[in-house]
């Protein structure tokens, strides 16, 4: 019997390999399909850009918002410093930014791999799975693409997690300082960071406080010193623009459904990563995963209820679930390999409900976690799997896109929608005149000014740090060739001076959204 459980074991075991390798191969082509994709894909995206091209030529994008091009960044610099060199040398262009991001998550998921190999009693198959199964995440496969800083954040933050892991506790000091200055490198790609800098002190004062107490004070004293410069070069821009537009109200709800579908999306990773954390509290010492995970899955699932927030404030949570449920289930095989031979007696053979059930955990995960486009070349699949379109028109995800909050992408983009931006590039061209729009990949292919950054006009207007009388004479008076919206984020007083100024004109749709271009009333240049 032992031999057909070890046989059925690595059957199963090789299906959910399968399983997994298949939505990395999703993602994978997802990633190639929007890499070269020369427009905004998720909202925010142009900006990023912005900020790349800022600092490309000396210039901080940390500004005054209340003088043209009413443009500021509301996000640290790390992630906009390591694109500058890039924009020396191709100009302006979304690719190499995609590409840092999907590499970055291919990182996340190696040092996730590597810990459970590492801290798992070195189950090679097992932590490749863990691997897998962090890129399989709806939530990471999202964002993994994209021309966004939060990937790399994660990279860091797991990095850094990982390597402090056997760092502190063996008084590695070279590693400690590595770990802690990833760390930091994380909070300068993104202010969400500071969950998991917290996370790590909190471990490091549990396990050894005297030693950890130098190096938080090195710790703070050296981030603190970035964080003033920041202020004081952009002539305290930095607080406004990164702190206080930031603090951007909460929808209960919102957060309610994100940590429901979190759980739903991976419940079969998190039950085991549970189980590991009970048995730590209970029979060993907590572990750093273990408070990385507490910490980000509570107080990052918190800020997803943010507006601006999202389904991929849980994507450091998910890294940690992947590596918990990962040594948890390798342990599991170590030590049922390890059980008295009466209970072998018992089991007919050591560990065999441990060695079924670890695959079907990743065999149910890979299903829960399933995304897949549903015509073309996916269609004979789609078909015999029964999986039918439930979000964009061909092509299905698992959480579907009723939670607020949870990301309205995934698809893939089509020639029709880079011929629908290139029509808008056109009218703006034909136009006189900065122009107003809601994305700056337009402005950037018609070679114009970008010209302010809706969503941060909006967060500061709601903190009472930004007014708009400039930007509102500007609109009033015509000054803008076209202005472009999609999602209307702009701050209230500004969309009513649109609306008095501007009338629809055409709607040009690309990537499932209607693009508004409104151009000035008639009679208004009389």
């Amino acid at each position: 019997m032992s031999i057909i459980v070890r046989r059925l074991h690595r059957g199963l075991m090789l299906a959910a390999t399968l399983a997994l390798l298949f939505s990395f191969l999703v993602y994978l082509l997802y990633a190639i399909n929007l890499i070269p994709f020369p427009f905004d894909y998720d909202q925010g995206e142009g900006f990023e850009l912005r900020d790349a091209v800022l600092f490309s030529q000396g210039q901080l994008p940390y500004r005054d918002t209340e003088v043209y091009p009413f443009y500021s960044s509301n996000y640290p610099p790390l992630y906009h410093l390591l694109g500058a060199p890039l924009v020396w040398i191709f100009g302006p262009a979304y690719w190499y930014g995609r590409i840092l991001s999907f590499l970055a998550s291919l990182v996340s998921a190696c040092a996730i791999g590597y810990a459970v190999y590492r801290d798992g009693h070195r189950h090679l198959w097992l932590a490749a799975l863990s691997g897998l199964a962090f890129l399989a995440s709806n939530f990471v496969y999202h964002i993994g693409p994209l021309f966004r800083q939060h990937t790399l954040m994660v990279a860091l933050e797991t990095a850094a997690i990982v390597i402090l892991a056997r760092a502190f506790p063996g008084r590695d000091k070279r590693g400690i300082a590595l770990g802690l200055l990833l760390l930091i490198c994380a909070g300068y790609t993104k202010q969400l960071a500071a969950i998991t800098a917290v996370a790590a002190f909190a471990w490091m004062f549990l396990r050894q406080p005297r030693a950890a107490l130098p190096w938080a004070a090195a710790f703070i004293g050296f981030g603190a010193l970035i964080f003033l410069w920041l202020n004081l070069a952009s002539n305290g821009h930095w607080w406004t623009q990164t702190i206080v537009a930031n603090v951007n109200q909460f929808h209960p709800f919102q957060a309610f459904g994100l940590f429901v579908l979190w759980f739903q999306l991976h419940g079969f990773l998190l039950v085991p990563a549970g189980l590991l954390i009970c048995y730590e509290t209970y029979f060993d010492r907590l572990s750093i995963y273990a408070i990385w995970f507490l910490f980000t899955a509570l107080l990052g699932g918190i800020a997803s209820g943010a507006w601006g927030a999202g389904d991929s404030y849980f994507t450091t949570s998910i890294a940690a679930a992947c590596i918990l449920s990962g040594i948890c289930l390798s342990r599991s095989l170590k030590a049922a390999r390890r059980s008295p031979p009466w209970l072998q007696r018992v089991l007919d053979g050591p560990a065999w409900p441990i060695l079924l059930l670890a695959p079907l955990l990743y065999l149910g995960y890979a299903r829960a976690t399933l995304k897949m486009p549903t015509g073309g070349a996916f269609a004979p699949l789609a078909s015999f799997l029964r999986v039918e379109p439930n979000t964009r028109e061909s092509f299905y995800d698992s959480a579907s896109f009723d939670v607020p909050g949870y990301a309205n992408i995934g698809y893939f983009v089509s020639e029709e929608d880079e011929a629908a931006g290139r029509r808008i590039v056109d009218l703006i061209k034909e136009s006189e005149g900065p122009v107003l729009s809601e994305e700056a990949g337009f402005a950037f292919l018609a070679n114009r000014d970008v010209v302010s950054n809706p969503t941060q006009l909006r967060n500061l207007y709601l903190a009472g740090s930004f007014h708009g009388d400039r930007l509102i004479e500007m609109i009033e008076t015509y000054q803008f060739g076209l202005v472009i919206l999609r999602a209307q984020f702009y701050p209230t007083p500004i969309l009513q001076a649109i609306g008095r100024a501007y009338e629809h004109w055409q709607t040009v749709r690309m990537n499932r959204f209607d693009y508004l271009i409104l151009r000035p009333k008639s009679g208004a240049s009389e």
